[in-house]
């Protein structure tokens, strides 16, 4: 089993909508890749659904730089999550997750990802219904509850109570969003929880961490603390999960290569170019010009207007 597998502590590029697509985890492991990845969230009821299953497929695909990783769906309908978990192992992935913790209105407004705080008998469903149906290790990523800080305590215990493979914890409510600290003054009383009723699931914690540096000061604090997800510290520096610091250079030609990968995956299917944008930043920063060179890119409409800013 993945998990099993994985030397502690080990990091993870966190899932996160619109950004850890095939396309940027190849980025990622020409940087410095983590020991495992997560792809985007699908939506399991758009696999079930004959009409939404190419974009489902898509949202799955897996580049030859990914393995080992881990699907992350969401939803709420138990019987979408067993056909397509079902499916999920001769897709080529090593496991599966479940996400009980994405803050974004519209999953939540359908029911899934956070929403599923305040429907744990409807989540314990979906997480045997997805464990049933097939070999690969099934675990969960989730947040300390809904909109107080003390729901963790019947939250957390619910889900350990179904021994999932492993489960992640983003240290702060659905209501905080990112908006204040993540609560490392929890990490005992988590820890101890997990040792109290499952010790088997790999404890992965979340919020605030920016680098392999800060995920291994933790590690040293909560020994006990088996892995770490970064998110966001990928935008600060694309080989967070390294100790290297990159010149300007690096950063331009990892830029270059991350044109040239939406280039080839636009040729497979259609690939919107505006999200592109949403990455400029983070390879073009910190250095005289920098924002001038930004303002251009972001009026850009193509890869080959972005590489002629580029070049000149």
């Amino acid at each position: 089993m993945i998990w099993n597998d994985l030397k502690s502590p080990f990091l993870i590029l966190a899932p996160m909508e619109g950004v850890t697509d095939v396309i940027f985890r190849q980025v990622i492991a020409s940087a410095g890749r983590p020991d495992l990845f997560f792809t985007e969230f699908t939506n399991v009821s758009s696999y079930a659904s004959e009409k939404g299953r190419e974009n489902a497929l898509e949202r799955l695909e897996i580049a030859p730089t990914d393995s080992p990783i881990i699907a992350q769906i969401w939803g709420k309908n138990p019987e979408h999550f067993a056909k397509t978990c079902a499916a999920l192992e001769d897709l080529g992935f090593s496991g599966v997750d479940l996400n009980f913790g994405c803050p974004d209105k519209h999953v939540n407004k359908a029911g899934g990802g956070a929403a599923m705080i305040k429907t744990p008998e409807l989540a314990v469903e979906c997480f045997r219904n997805a464990k049933k149906s097939t070999n690969l290790p099934v675990s969960i990523k989730t947040r300390l509850g809904w909109a107080k800080v003390e729901e963790y305590q019947n939250w957390l215990s619910t889900l350990l109570n179904e021994h999932p493979a492993a489960l992640t914890v983003h240290l702060r409510t659905k209501k905080e969003m990112s908006k204040v600290a993540a609560h490392y003054e929890l990490i005992p009383e988590i820890i101890n929880l997990r040792n109290k009723i499952s010790p088997e699931t790999k404890l992965i914690i979340n919020g605030d961490i920016k680098d392999k540096t800060a995920a291994f000061n933790l590690h040293k604090t909560y020994p006990e603390i088996d892995g770490f997800m970064i998110g966001r510290g990928v935008f600060q520096n694309p080989y967070c999960f390294t100790e290297h610091t990159p010149t300007r250079e690096e950063l331009m030609n990892l830029l270059k290569l991350h044109l040239d990968l939406f280039e080839q995956e636009s040729k497979k299917h259609y690939v919107s170019y505006e999200p592109l944008k949403h990455f400029f930043k983070m390879y073009i920063n910190n250095f005289p010009g920098a924002s001038d060179i930004r303002a251009k890119l972001m009026e850009t409409h193509s890869v080959t207007e972005a590489r002629a800013i580029i070049e000149s």
